[in-house]
């Protein structure tokens, strides 16, 4: 068995971005996406978020490829809800989602920014980069070319998560 050491952020919305995760249905969500993910061989660090969109921070075995993890998690996920509780506006998320990756270093700071989403959005101090869930195309970048304002600069990314 290969060694691995992986640690992905996850962030991805309900659809069309409606606050559809109410305080009510958010603990079956959120229990359904953390049974889905474990059961699939990953582990999860942390998971929460708010009305409109999910974070999660897991560690995701090589032998799965991210876009078959997110698939089954989102797509399961959704399937589990609409069927307990069918509604004639069925539960769904947005076809994309944000997928970030880090190492063991940085992961206590990655899992706290998870923990605390409510507080975050509350006082609008949100990371813009690790909310990203959108479909819209971006270039990437090369070798020489200057970042776009987009990348968040290394320093200031990482002098935010220390202090949160």
């Amino acid at each position: 068995m290969a060694f691995w050491e992986l640690y992905y952020h996850f962030v991805w919305s309900t659809k069309y971005r409606q606050d559809t995760i109410t305080a009510e249905i958010e603990p079956m969500i959120h229990n359904y996406l953390f049974s889905i993910a474990s059961a699939i061989g990953a582990t999860v660090h942390a998971l929460n978020g708010i009305e409109n969109h999910i974070h999660l921070v897991a560690s995701v075995p090589p032998r799965l490829a991210i876009a078959q993890f997110m698939a089954k998690v989102k797509g399961e996920s959704s399937v589990r809800f609409n069927k307990q509780f069918p509604s004639d506006e069925p539960f769904r998320w947005q076809k994309s989602y944000g997928v970030f990756s880090t190492d063991r270093k940085r992961l206590p700071y990655v899992v706290r920014y998870v923990v605390q989403q409510k507080e975050h959005h509350g006082r609008n101090e949100v990371i813009p980069i690790l909310e990203r869930t959108d479909e819209e195309e971006v270039q990437q970048q090369t070798l020489h070319e200057p970042a776009r304002s987009y990348i968040a600069d290394y320093d200031d990314w990482w002098n935010y998560m220390v202090r949160l």
